[in-house]
């Protein structure tokens, strides 16, 4: 099983995301922890009601994974997620491929449709639309990325033999798509290269408009129905979901209860285990991410 460490998110207007400590030295110490990837997530410009009732801060994914990019070697770098229908495809294409190329390979572009009807009106975008954009970015995405000129139509572009160079380390990058709903389990089968299953409340789900998952057998049962769907393609797709267990990097911590739940997520599927501590002291979270280092990801 491999390890994503999700940078800290704040919730709130009291305080600063970056409280918990620079991404620079918390991507060094998510590396020597032997976690194998490093996420951010993003809302450009949400609603204010929104970020003081428990919404929470971000960075610009992008840029904020290159700061981790410039101080790493080796652990996968995800946008966890990006909103893809707020991008035009070709200036998203170009930011993961700078990225990709910038990281030497170690690039994975998370995306979703979003869900935010305060920020798609803030950024000028169609919510209703936000479909038929996300399908045509996944459309454009990989043939920007050839590096050969090519033609695309989309609801707010032409582009007649456009190129984009230098081309990205990955050919192509890895694209894994978020959501729960039945439409992005049939993307992730014929289109993506893993799956993101958002493990949130269900009052949040309904909010969403997401489909709530309660539970490891309700995932266990997507995983199987995507693995199905995919057909010879299942062995290419990868599987990423959260795990909030309770204080795990702390000393007192039941560590064996956890490794359990772990286990359980492996044996329905899951390849990747989202983890994250919650915002802390910059002290607190390099000692956690230590500790969670030590117990789990040296096994």
């Amino acid at each position: 099983m491999k390890f994503l460490f999700n940078y800290p998110e704040l919730n709130g207007l009291e305080g600063d995301l970056l409280d918990s400590g620079e991404i620079s030295d918390v991507a060094i110490a998510v590396e020597q922890a032997g976690f194998d990837g490093f996420a951010l997530t993003e809302h450009p410009i949400p609603g204010a009601n929104w970020l003081a009732h428990g919404g929470h801060q971000t960075l610009d994914p992008f840029v904020g994974l290159a700061f981790a990019a410039a101080v790493t070697e080796r652990i996968r770098l995800l946008t966890y997620l990006a909103v893809a229908p707020y991008r035009n495809p070709f200036l998203l294409a170009k930011a993961a491929a700078t990225l990709d190329r910038l990281s030497k390979g170690r690039f994975i572009l998370g995306v979703g449709t979003g869900y935010h009807k305060t920020e798609f009106f803030a950024l000028g975008v169609d919510f209703d639309e936000r479909n038929a954009l996300f399908d045509e970015a996944l459309d454009v995405l990989p043939k920007a990325w050839s590096g050969e000129p090519f033609d695309a139509q989309g609801t707010h572009f032409t582009a007649k033999n456009v190129i984009q160079r230098p081309r990205p380390t990955q050919n192509p990058i890895p694209i894994w798509i978020g959501g729960n709903a039945k439409i992005t389990r049939r993307r992730v089968a014929e289109r993506a290269q893993g799956w993101m299953p958002m493990g949130i409340p269900e009052v949040m789900a309904k909010t969403t408009r997401s489909p709530h998952i309660g539970s490891n057998s309700v995932l266990g049962d997507m995983i199987a129905e995507v693995k199905d769907l995919a057909g010879d393609r299942a062995s290419e797709i990868e599987f990423c979901a959260g795990y909030s267990g309770e204080g795990m990097g702390e000393p007192t911590v039941d560590v064996e209860r956890h490794r359990d739940g772990l286990a359980e997520l492996a044996a329905i599927g899951v390849d990747w285990v989202s983890v994250g501590p919650g915002p802390r002291e910059p002290s607190d979270l390099l000692d956690w991410t230590r500790a969670f280092g030590e117990t789990y990801c040296a096994t």
